[in-house]
């Protein structure tokens, strides 16, 4: 199936996978990876995320339709006072957002962790919405990160919410490599 074949019929949705539970990232992925199989042309940005050694930037290098873009520093960002330098990354990545949604050739654009850059306010909600807003009829756009906000969650068409019962880190245990990271 040819992702210009496909564009014709496929009507884009907003889908988010927020909550406080783990496994919001690997959701967005996992559907990048399916979509990818399909000859969709896959696009990552990940907002908060840099220079770390995650597990998919090398995975997605074998597989030709998906990219990822990391725009973050390898520090956490700090809610109460984040950095300049996160704010101004976190706005380098929305802005990459709008340049893809320009090029109209992206099939999925996955905003990885930008519910999280707004709640921190980082971006505005309005922002994001407005890049929602802009996309092509046919892009289908996926929003992770913990505290989707409420205007977010309204305007999707799928919301999923990923509930922490247990984690691994409870007991002292870290991210693992090929598991968090």
């Amino acid at each position: 199936m040819s992702s210009k074949k496909t564009k014709e019929k496929h009507q884009g949705l907003v889908q988010v996978y927020t909550g406080d539970g783990k496994g919001k990232t690997s959701a967005a992925l996992g559907l990048g990876l399916r979509a990818a199989g399909h000859g969709f042309e896959v696009y990552m940005i990940q907002f908060m995320k840099g220079q770390i050694n995650y597990g998919e930037l090398e995975a997605v290098k074998r597989i030709p339709n998906f990219t990822i873009r990391q725009f973050g520093r390898p520090d956490f960002v700090d809610k109460t006072k984040p950095d300049p330098k996160d704010i101004e990354l976190a706005q380098a990545a929305l802005d990459h957002a709008q340049e893809i949604i320009k090029k109209t050739n992206v099939d999925f654009l996955i905003l990885d962790e930008v519910n999280v850059a707004i709640d921190f306010g980082l971006v505005s909600e309005q922002e994001v919405i407005t890049l929602i807003k802009s996309r092509p009829p046919h892009m289908e756009i996926i929003l992770t990160g913990r505290y989707a906000h409420p205007k977010i969650v309204e305007i999707a068409d799928l919301v999923s919410e990923v509930k922490e019962v247990k984690h691994p880190y409870q007991k002292g245990i870290g991210a693992r490599r090929g598991v968090e990271m």
